[in-house]
């Protein structure tokens, strides 16, 4: 059995393994991870799977400490790469579900990502989000002893603005991935996006396509046809930052400090 560490991941680590009858996987596995952390993240590949429209690496196999998938060998993008990744993933929001969120909790990196409704009052977008996501990270932040006065401060009044912020945002459920940047897709050997590592629910795109632009965005042509594919509500520019705004806190939580200022920046946004 021949062993090769893959390297880009900050959450597990990764390697490539090709057995004695020459079958290759990749191997993804992190020591004392959260129980369930690989199961959860498997069924989020199958389902992404279910839209048929984009690269999704076959699970082979998922228990508590690793996960098992298909190899997908590398290559260079095709001429067109960031238009076609564009509308690939507006095809797979056009992929539909009958609620917002999801049939189980998964994670966020190591965070518990939180997609069940039963404790929502009301089941509609602005609620999901509000308490699934920020409320939930906040208070996850506090009993880190992450919080000061001023991001409490802010936090509150930002609760009293969410359903004004969130009123223009009136998309039914999309198939989301969830945790989409840079590092979280491949490109294949013939040249097309490939999916890995998910964080999926069902939710607004506007917060998927917010979150590919936390950390630089993709190239511009990547929304022009996105748009073009599936337009865009108008405003939804005006919602970004309330969307980065989960990741950011999420970063807070599971790295420190360094993320405190663009929390806070990203509510004063919509506060000042």
């Amino acid at each position: 059995m021949n062993t090769k560490p893959v390297l880009g991941g900050s959450i597990s680590n990764a390697y490539q393994i090709m057995l004695e009858n020459n079958m290759c996987y990749f191997v993804k596995y992190k020591l004392n991870a959260p129980a369930d952390m690989f199961n959860k993240e498997a069924n989020g590949l199958r389902e992404l799977a279910k839209a048929g429209v984009i690269k999704i690496p076959t699970v082979i196999h998922s228990d508590n400490e690793c996960i098992i998938q298909e190899v997908v060998p590398t290559g260079q993008p095709i001429k067109n790469f960031y238009n076609a990744f564009g509308r690939k993933i507006a095809q797979l929001h056009k992929f539909k579900g009958e609620t917002f969120g999801f049939y189980e909790d998964n994670f966020i990196g190591t965070t518990v990502q939180l997609n069940t409704i039963k404790d929502l009052k009301e089941v509609n977008w602005t609620n999901f989000y509000f308490t699934n996501r920020l409320l939930f990270q906040y208070k996850l932040a506090e009993s880190k002893n992450l919080v000061s006065s001023e991001l409490r401060k802010a936090f509150t009044q930002l609760e009293l603005k969410i359903e004004e912020i969130l009123s223009g945002d009136n998309e039914t459920p999309s198939l989301l991935h969830g945790d989409l940047w840079g590092q979280n897709f491949l490109i294949t050997s013939e040249g097309l996006p490939c999916l890995i590592d998910p964080a999926v629910y069902y939710g607004s795109r506007e917060a998927e396509l917010a979150m590919t632009k936390l950390f630089g965005g993709f190239n511009p042509e990547f929304y022009y046809a996105y748009n073009e594919e599936y337009p865009l509500q108008p405003g939804y520019q005006s919602r970004e930052n309330i969307y980065k705004l989960y990741h950011v806190l999420n970063h807070l939580n599971l790295f420190g400090l360094s993320y405190y200022a663009h929390a806070v920046n990203l509510i004063n946004y919509y506060i000042r």
